[in-house]
């Protein structure tokens, strides 16, 4: 992308990169006022939010939900989500995936459940009524911004990939959600790079399952 016809900015995940006084920018992470570039402000802890994944470039995976399935997140799967007969008929829907910042699914189950990063670079979260997180995980680093996107901010991160089925990390409905990095990148050749599209939910909805399985 050409600005101003000097300045030329990358296109990454489908998004050209902005630009702002001698800087490119992702608006995923960042904004421009008066020719100042600064973060986007990070969503305040407990604020609930679904994310959509964004890449212009491949249609199979932009505007797709991220979706939480099998222990790990996917793009344009299905939410897998169970409620017990105890809570029935107050559970609920459990039919879409929303989060609660900085790094929890919005899930009502007593002890909630976190997401993180396994050591394989999969989006990952406890299961309910565990704490249990694989060694070699990566637990926080990820920032969610108002207005903007999910950011992996830890040493490394390359940004975030959807795969498809047959490739590495993939199987199951939808497209899995990866992390990538220097030790994984080889491996993900097949993989789309995504961005993911932060979406506030309004205050005092409904949480939006009663755990995610």
């Amino acid at each position: 992308m050409c600005w101003e016809g000097n300045f030329l900015c990358p296109v990454t995940a489908g998004e050209p990169l902005s630009f702002c006084c001698g800087a490119c920018y992702s608006r995923f992470m960042y904004t421009c006022a008066n020719n100042v570039l600064a973060p986007l402000p990070e969503l305040a802890g407990g604020t609930r939010y679904t994310l959509t994944a964004s890449n212009p470039q491949v249609p199979a995976v932009d505007g797709q939900p991220v979706t939480a399935c099998g222990q790990h997140w996917t793009v344009g799967g299905r939410t897998c989500a169970y409620c017990p007969d105890v809570v029935q008929p107050n559970c609920p829907a459990g039919a879409s995936t929303a989060l609660v910042a900085p790094g929890a699914m919005d899930a009502v189950v007593p002890g909630g459940q976190l997401f993180y990063l396994d050591p394989s670079g999969n989006v990952a979260y406890t299961q309910a009524h565990s704490a249990y997180i694989p060694a070699g995980s990566t637990v926080g680093g990820v920032t969610a911004y108002r207005g903007g996107g999910l950011v992996n901010l830890n040493s490394g991160g390359w940004g975030w990939v959807a795969c498809p089925p047959r490739a590495s990390g993939g199987g199951g409905p939808g497209w899995n959600l990866r992390a990538r990095n220097a030790s994984n990148a080889a491996s993900l050749a097949e993989c789309s790079a995504v961005n993911l599209r932060v979406n506030e939910l309004a205050p005092g909805t409904a949480a939006a399952a009663w755990q995610y399985t």
